[in-house]
């Protein structure tokens, strides 16, 4: 049987190598996020939340405290969202600027997608 963190890890090394054009050429800011510890994103995105890359983003323990507080719980419906009913979202969230302190407005849309069975979730963002 394999353990979640095991299958977590294939989610993301999958996900890393087949979204890797998206991820890498788009002009949009994306993250990909399978759990607070298995997630990724491109530079557009750790760098608009002040992060030095997205390795540096990734590593964070838990990703939530990016979103203002006011607005985490819309982010969390709109996952729990895709996780359970399989929905795409098209929501407003407040990201926090880790070295500048101001938030930054934005619009997500967020859609589930499937590997072999296991749910997660990419989220395409932009600034409003």
């Amino acid at each position: 049987m394999v353990d979640s963190k095991e299958i977590h890890e294939e989610i993301l090394n999958w996900a890393s190598k087949e979204f890797d054009e998206i991820l890498n050429d788009s002009e949009q800011a994306i993250y990909i996020y399978v759990c607070d510890k298995h997630k990724l994103c491109n530079k557009i995105f750790s760098s608009m939340l002040g992060y030095d890359s997205p390795e540096d983003w990734a590593m964070k323990e838990e990703m939530l405290s990016d979103a203002k507080d006011e607005d985490q719980e819309i982010l969390v419906s709109a996952y729990r969202d895709a996780m359970e009913k399989k929905i795409g979202s098209a929501i407003e969230i407040s990201w926090k600027s880790k070295n500048e302190g101001h938030f930054i407005k934005t619009k997500v849309i967020l859609v589930p997608l499937s590997y072999n069975g296991e749910i997660f979730a990419i989220h395409f963002i932009t600034k409003i």
